[in-house]
């Protein structure tokens, strides 16, 4: 049942994109403004009764609902899964961004793909040069490969039906948009979020960087894992960047522009310098990891069904 579920989630997904923005994110983000609206007074208890309304009680809920349909006709619960995994999923969204800035390096369209990049990353990138617009594009897309796909994996595994999906998927856009520091008044009101999505995501972005270590290079992931993803801002963005640029021997991080000015950054990885080359090995990295994770989940299966 989890395989089917998660195979028939995913064809979808590929062959007929969800319109993320206007079935997701506008209504999460509908949310969260109504929330804020009525509870934000600038403390952290008020944040953490906000996030509750809005992950933990549609989590349950999917958890009840999906227990109920599965005692009813467990046809109907396999049906209710791939609708969930359908929605939580997003990420051909991404990839567009991705195929079209390679495209465009390919082309040297440097204007195009630094335009591009602004919209997928956001912040301006008019001095970008080309390795820096690669280099950042890759970035970005390892993390959409775990936080759209990857990380759902384990979420649909080891939370009933799909409500881990739900949790993962709520927890972080909430994290997001309640970001701290994003304006006055969210330091203290978004400080849950962002802890919780950091702690929910803590084995799911472990998951995947081992993954990233066993389909690539493992010896130097597991190195730059080791040695540099602490030095990230984000701890858990830097075990998965870390992890990643070392299995396809590339350096990530490093100084960027931004808004006309260097935003200083460590670096991650080793070997050569982003180009787009290195575009089209990110994305065998991840296509890989994808075949390694669906492998894993058939023979669980396998097993289960032997066992039972």
């Amino acid at each position: 049942m989890t395989l089917l579920s998660l195979l028939v989630a995913i064809l979808l997904e590929q062959l007929r994109p969800l319109p993320w923005r206007r079935f997701v994110e506008e209504p999460v983000e509908a949310l969260a403004h109504l929330l804020e609206d009525r509870l934000n007074d600038g403390q952290a208890r008020h944040g953490t009764i906000a996030w509750c309304i809005a992950v933990l009680v549609p989590s349950v809920a999917t958890a009840l609902i999906y227990a109920a349909l599965f005692f009813v006709q467990p046809i109907a619960a396999i049906v209710f899964n791939v609708v969930v995994l359908y929605f939580g999923m997003g990420y051909r969204q991404h990839s567009h961004f991705y195929g079209r800035i390679h495209a465009s390096l390919r082309a040297q369209d440097t204007e195009r793909a630094r335009s591009l990049l602004a919209d997928w990353r956001g912040g301006r990138h008019d001095r970008t040069p080309p390795s820096e617009v690669a280099r950042l594009a890759i970035e970005k897309g390892l993390i959409v490969g775990h936080r759209q796909v990857f990380a759902l994996f384990p979420m649909f595994l080891l939370f009933p039906g799909p409500s881990g999906v739900v949790l993962y998927r709520l927890s972080e856009r909430f994290a997001y948009l309640w970001a701290e520091g994003r304006e006055p008044g969210f330091t203290e009101f978004g400080r849950f979020a962002r802890r919780a999505f950091e702690l929910i995501d803590w084995l799911p972005a472990r998951i995947t960087a081992v993954a990233f270590s066993i389909m690539g290079d493992f010896e130097d992931a597991i190195y730059c894992w080791r040695t540099q993803a602490a030095l990230w801002h984000d701890k858990v963005e830097g075990v998965l960047l870390a992890a990643g640029a070392g299995a396809i021997g590339v350096r990530l991080g490093n100084p960027i522009h931004n808004a006309g000015e260097v935003v200083e950054r460590p670096e991650l990885g080793t070997g050569d310098d982003a180009d787009v080359d290195f575009m089209y090995s990110a994305v065998g990295l991840i296509r890989r990891t994808l075949v390694l994770f669906l492998v894993v989940i058939l023979l669980v299966g396998i097993a289960g069904w032997a066992g039972g």
